[in-house]
C-alpha cells in the first residue's frame, strides 16, 4: 500500500538545470594547458645538444583532459619539436631521466608523432621509440 506523505521536497528540484541543450561542461577549460613554448624554444636554443631538459619542459603540463584539439595539436608539435632536435647520445640520458607516468606521456606523443610524419620526424621517433622501449619494456 503506498504511503502518503505531505513531502513536498520534489517540487524543489529544477529540472531545468538538467536540460540537454544548456548543458555546460564543468571543468572550464584553462589556457594555460599544455607545455610552454617560448621556454622550450629557449631551452633548445640555449642547449642544442642536451635534450633532457627541453624533454622535461616539454613535457610538463601536457593537455590530457582538454577536449581541445587545437591546444593537443600545439603540445605535440612542441614535443616533436624537441624529440627531433635531439641527438641519438642524448636520448638514453632523457629516457632515464623520466619516471614511469612520463615514460607513458613520452609514449602517447612518439605514437602520436607516427600518425602525423614530416620529413626527418620518423627517423628521430623511431629511436626515441627503442629507446623508451627498452627501459619500459612492453606494458
Amino acid at each position: 500500500m503506498a504511503k502518503n506523505t505531505l513531502s513536498n521536497r520534489f517540487r524543489k528540484v529544477d529540472v531545468d538545470e538538467y536540460d540537454e541543450n544548456k548543458f555546460m561542461d564543468e571543468h572550464e577549460e584553462s589556457s594555460e594547458q599544455g607545455p610552454d613554448e617560448e621556454d622550450v624554444e629557449k631551452l633548445i636554443r640555449q642547449y642544442p645538444f642536451l635534450s633532457v631538459v627541453s624533454l622535461h619542459a616539454a613535457l610538463h603540463n601536457p593537455p590530457l583532459n582538454t577536449k581541445n584539439e587545437a591546444v593537443k595539436e600545439r603540445a605535440l608539435q612542441v614535443v616533436l619539436r624537441v624529440l627531433t632536435a635531439s641527438r641519438g647520445s642524448d636520448m638514453d640520458r632523457a629516457v632515464r631521466s623520466l619516471d614511469p607516468p612520463g615514460i607513458d606521456l613520452l609514449m602517447k606523443y612518439i605514437y602520436r608523432g607516427f600518425e602525423q610524419p614530416s620529413e626527418h620526424s620518423s627517423a628521430a621517433l623511431l629511436q626515441w621509440h627503442e629507446k623508451v622501449l627498452r627501459k619500459n619494456g612492453v606494458v
